[in-house]
Parts: C-alpha cells; structure tokens; sequence
C-alpha cells in the first residue's frame, strides 16, 4: 500500500515548501519489505522569498556561560548578508530580549530555537535592523533562576546583569560588536529588563522600551511569576522597579507605548511617569505614544512610525562618533 505525505522543508534562505513523499506500507504484519520515506522528495510549491532585503542573512546560534554561577546560554545571533567579521570589522549591535523565570538551573539552561529555521522577519521585529547593517543578538538567554527554596525574584538584577554581562561579552569576543555601539531593548517584560539593564550597569549605549511597566508599586498584587504581594516582599517591588532608579539610568532611553494598552500590567501611565522623572532628572529620553493601540502594534501607520523612531533613536546613538555617560562599561 503507497502513501503520499505531505511535508516542509526549509533552510535559512529557502522559505518552507511543500514537499511530496512516498512511503509503502507492507501489506502484511512483521514484513521486511518496507520502502522507507523516498530519500528524494518532490517540491510542490515554490514560494519565493518574501523579504528580498534580508536575502542572505546569517544566523548562528551562539553558547556562552554567565560568570555568576557558570549557568549555560545560549542566543541567536543574526549578521547581514556577506559579512565577516574578520574582514568588515565590528557592527553596531542591538540586543533584544525577554527574561523568563526557572526553578532550576538545568531547565533554565536548556537551548530555545533553530539556527535552521528560515528567516521570516515580523514587523514589529528587531531583526529589521539587519537590513540596516547592524548586528542583532535576538533572545539570548535571560534566565531568572530560584532554587533551594528561594524566589526567582530574590536576585533579580544581580542575575538579569550578569546574563547581559555574558552575552555582551561573547559578542565582543566574536568581533561581531565593540563597546560603546550595543543597545538594548525589548517589549512588555523585555521593555521592564531594558530599563533594569541601563539603570544597573553600563554595557549600553542607549535603549529602547516598548509597552513596558516600570514601576512595580503600580502591580502590587504581582506580575510575571511572582506571586507575593507588595506588602509581603516590598524590598523585592523596590529593586525591581527601573521607576526608583530612574536616577541610575545615564543612558538614553527611547519608550514607546500603544495610548490605549489595556494590559493591566503594562498601562500608558508606566512609561508618561518613567518619562517624567528621567526629564526631571536632566535625562535624556523620549517619550512616544501611538494612537488608538493596545499592547501590541498593528495599524501600519503606527508600525512604521515605531520603526522610524527606533531607527532614528538607534542612529543617533549608535554612530562611531556617539559619546553618551554610559560608555564606561562595567556595572554600576
């Protein structure tokens, strides 16, 4: 008996495509006369690429280890198409992330996605950016780890640093980023980790939060994985909170934010208020809403107006010539 299955195959350049397969099954119990799925298959579809610009983009999934407890990471790193780093040198670099909380240090360790995979870009993507001819360490690892009893949150900043730390090291290392051209950003969580990064180290030159929340005595009832309250661990609110160290953050920060969000974590107030104390601080920030949007973006105006700004927010800062106060690296 012969049956046709339909599969995908796709690479990093080539988009999926549908594939044929024959595969016979024997018509009696125990045989041994089983013709495995044909080796050769045939492509039914030829689905051209959809983002011509990023044609020959590379992606590498890189490994690395974070000196606070030698806790494996792991990120994928994009480069635009026909780069060496041995050959062309350092790019400006943006690395964008989300932090994600364990109970243990071996799940935490565990690798996330393919460097196989086709290289499909969503608008609202950071890897837009390679087309721009930067560098993009896209969801490294930013584990928050809690184990023998103790809560994630307990270190939150003393581990959200040291993975910044590791990954802006490896990227150094590889020769793919120099110091004084990396920002960092990210959206919602990514956006609160962001702002956490810049007011507790100086990896960064400038950074971008979309949609986040930053003051966390405005979640009292909890947020993320954490389950007490502000009451039951108050100290934890405080620290984690990029809103009382608004006076640590020395380099830029770009917040943009939907005027309608409605996620009762991550309401328009958190970045107008974040906005005003950097400003009363003599910071330098800008602050961006976009009309009539919730959480996430989806009207095309409001999506090619949060890339011009970050566009422009990342050329400015990111230039070889850019001199901002965070360019001492280290952790403050």
């Amino acid at each position: 008996q012969n049956v046709t299955l339909l599969t995908t195959q796709e690479t990093q350049a080539l988009p999926p495509q549908l594939m044929e397969r024959s595969l016979e099954i024997p018509a009696t119990r125990g045989s041994d006369n089983v013709d495995p799925v044909s080796p050769v298959a045939e492509a039914i579809t030829a689905f051209p690429h959809p983002q011509p610009a990023l044609i020959g983009v590379k992606k590498e999934l890189i490994k690395y280890k974070r000196t606070l407890d030698g806790l494996e990471l792991s990120g994928m790193l994009y480069t635009p198409a026909g780069y060496d780093a041995a050959t062309d040198g350092p790019l400006p670099t943006l690395l964008w992330a989300y932090p994600r909380e364990y109970k243990s240090a071996a799940s935490a360790a565990q690798v996330n996605g393919s460097p196989h995979k086709f290289i499909l870009v969503p608008k609202t993507s950071p890897l837009l950016w390679l087309a721009r001819g930067y560098a993009v360490l896209d969801n490294p690892s930013m584990p928050i780890v809690g184990e023998d009893g103790s809560e994630e949150n307990d270190k939150f900043v003393e581990q959200l640093v040291a993975n910044a730390e590791a990954a802006v090291e490896e990227v150094l290392r590889l020769g793919v980023a120099e110091p004084h051209r990396i920002a960092v950003g990210g959206h919602s969580y990514g956006a609160f980790m962001a702002t956490n990064l810049l007011a507790h180290s100086r990896l960064f030159q400038a950074g971008i939060g979309r949609s986040g929340a930053y003051n966390r005595l405005l979640t009292p009832f909890g947020f993320q994985s954490e389950e007490r309250t502000l009451w039951e661990a108050p100290e934890v609110y405080m620290k984690m909170s990029p809103f009382a160290n608004a006076d640590k953050i020395d380099a830029p920060l770009l917040l943009l934010h939907g005027a309608e969000d409605n996620n009762p974590g991550t309401l328009p107030l958190q970045s107008e208020r974040l906005y005003s104390a950097l400003k009363g601080l003599g910071k330098e920030s800008r602050l961006v809403m976009l009309p009539l949007e919730s959480h996430s973006y989806q009207a095309r105006e409001s999506v090619l107006h949060m890339i011009r700004e970050m566009d422009d927010w990342l050329t400015k800062h990111l230039s070889k010539d850019a001199k901002t106060a965070s360019n001492d690296k280290g952790t403050a």
